[in-house]
């Protein structure tokens, strides 16, 4: 019988498999790695006893979110220390579940889908961010979304390193290595072609799926990005320095027969023609941040006449107060008459940015000066009727959640629309993700899809989870783009994670159940 590796043996594949994932996130976007990292995991786990394999799966965990998470460093170093090895749990309790000997490919698939769900559930709602989901938006794995969401595309990049590592230790033991002491077993090729074949049948399924229909009609969008500098939290940038920006930068919109009087904006007339007549107008998330009411504001009166000279539905992401140590963060619609036609209230809360969890607990051991405020939190399913048509908004941190999609897409809307604000990050970690978020919302959903964002990244998404435009960060900028209005269903509109999680959860009782057959 081979003895255990040693624990250094461990470590460097181990950390290894993480970076590997880390690197096939956004903005680096490197997909393939995703599945090595995933293969480099799962040769790694073979024959190791219980408490190295929580070890191994530990240190995979601090490899890929030490990277992945690397943004959260902007808040507080010992925070960012804290998220990193507390989300390297859940990785290690993947590689504690997952069988040592026969069973190790259904389990090891089976554990690490289901450690993701809870990651992405628990606590305080979950961190997406960071998922190795996120790192297939520009590959062929996102066609998996259409049929099992995020979860779904989890379980096929792991599904697939459990194919690419036995493919490699047959090549390895074929070419007269010695066999792998992580190896109990002898490795099969076929095995490898049949979870490969598996994955891409699923792949082939996913891509000829319902994905929302023939369009209802279509619709001509503006993005309105005020730009500025990046990095800089609220307090640093005053709200009226954003909310001119904003205004600035709409007053190169005009409808048809503008005479070019910009009003309130200020702008002139532009001579592109591309940029006349939008039916819908979005500004980004709290780009009008008020310390009174919106009701009777200056700014509310000036938004009302911005929409009626405009002609055109203005979607703005305002926060107000709501009393002495709370606020709301909305998103507001005016119509083409100047009139407030429907309000959404953000449901799912930035946990430590947008409210404290526990806050007269955690006020002792940390400075909340930076969230002196906790955001109400919201109701809803996200759907928003408007004159331009129903919308499914995903207010920022939301587009990295399936579910509010899901619940506005059966309520009715026909486009996702994403006010966000990643303004306060001075790196394109966070925006690129919040991108391959958008991507798979898009494809999960069939729906297309419309994102603004002050400094960017701005984007248009068709339904099939392609980037028609994308703005460039920290400018002053208008997307203009025409875009689909759709009613149909994807599989994933109507099943949802259970089915993904039933497998997950049978895969992962089977791959013990033949470990204990066979040990």
């Amino acid at each position: 019988m081979s003895q255990p590796p040693r624990r250094g043996r461990v470590a460097a594949p181990s950390l290894g498999a993480g970076i590997l994932l880390a690197l096939s996130l956004p903005p680096w976007g490197w997909w393939p790695l995703g599945l090595v990292g995933a293969a480099v995991l799962y040769w790694r786990l073979g024959a190791l006893p219980v408490r190295t394999r929580a070890w191994s799966g530990w240190l995979t965990g601090i490899g890929a979110y030490t990277i992945g998470l690397f943004w959260a460093r902007a808040f507080n170093w010992y925070g960012a220390l804290a998220l990193v090895v507390a989300e390297a749990l859940f990785m290690a309790a993947a590689a504690a579940a997952t069988p040592p000997g026969r069973g190790r490919g259904l389990g090891f698939v089976g554990a690490c889908t289901l450690a993701e769900a809870a990651r992405m559930s628990w606590p305080f709602g979950g961190l997406p961010l960071g998922g190795l989901f996120l790192g297939q938006a520009d590959g062929p794995l996102v066609e998996l979304a259409r049929l099992g969401g995020p979860l779904l595309v989890t379980a096929g990049v792991y599904a697939g390193g459990v194919a690419l590592a036995t493919l490699a230790c047959w090549v390895r033991a074929h070419l007269g290595y010695a066999p792998s002491a992580t190896s109990s077993t002898t490795p099969s090729p076929l095995r490898a072609v049949v979870v490969a074949a598996g994955v891409a049948v699923l792949v082939v399924a996913g891509a000829v799926a319902p994905d929302g229909g023939p369009p209802v009609r279509t619709l001509r969008v503006a993005l309105v990005q005020g730009g500025g500098r990046r990095g800089l939290s609220k307090e640093q940038v005053p709200a009226s320095t954003v909310y001119q920006a904003q205004l600035a930068a709409t007053g190169a919109i005009r409808s048809t027969g503008d005479t070019g009087d910009t009003g309130d904006t200020g702008g002139r007339a532009p001579a592109d023609p591309s940029l006349e007549s939008p039916e819908l107008v979005l500004w980004p998330e709290d780009v009008v941040a008020l310390d009174q009411p919106l009701a009777g504001s200056p700014e509310a009166a000036q938004l009302s006449r911005l929409a009626a000279r405009l002609r055109t539905t203005l979607v703005v992401g305002v926060t107000e107060p709501a009393t002495p140590s709370t606020f709301r963060n909305e998103v507001v619609a005016w119509g083409p008459h100047g009139r407030v036609v429907g309000i959404f209230e953000k449901v799912h809360r930035v946990p430590f940015g947008e409210y404290v969890p526990y806050r007269s607990l955690v006020a002792h051991v940390a400075n909340l000066s930076g969230v002196p405020l906790d955001a109400v939190p919201g109701r809803g399913s996200g759907l928003l009727r408007t004159p331009a048509g129903p919308l499914g908004l995903l207010v920022s941190f939301e587009v990295f959640y399936a579910g509010r999609s899901h619940a506005s897409v059966r309520a009715g809307a026909q486009l996702l629309a994403v006010p966000t604000n990643t303004s306060s990050y001075s790196t394109s970690q966070v925006p690129s993700q919040e991108v391959a978020a958008a991507v798979m919302q898009a494809v999960e959903t069939g729906r297309d899809l419309v994102q603004a964002a002050p400094t960017g990244y701005s984007a248009v998404i068709t339904q099939r989870g392609v980037v028609v435009a994308r703005s460039a960060l920290g400018r002053r900028q208008v997307l203009v783009a025409t875009v689909a209005l759709r009613r149909g269903m994807t599989p994933y509109d109507h099943w949802g994670d259970l089915p993904v999680l039933v497998l997950a959860a049978c895969a992962l009782a089977a791959g013990w159940i033949r470990q204990w057959r066979y040990s």
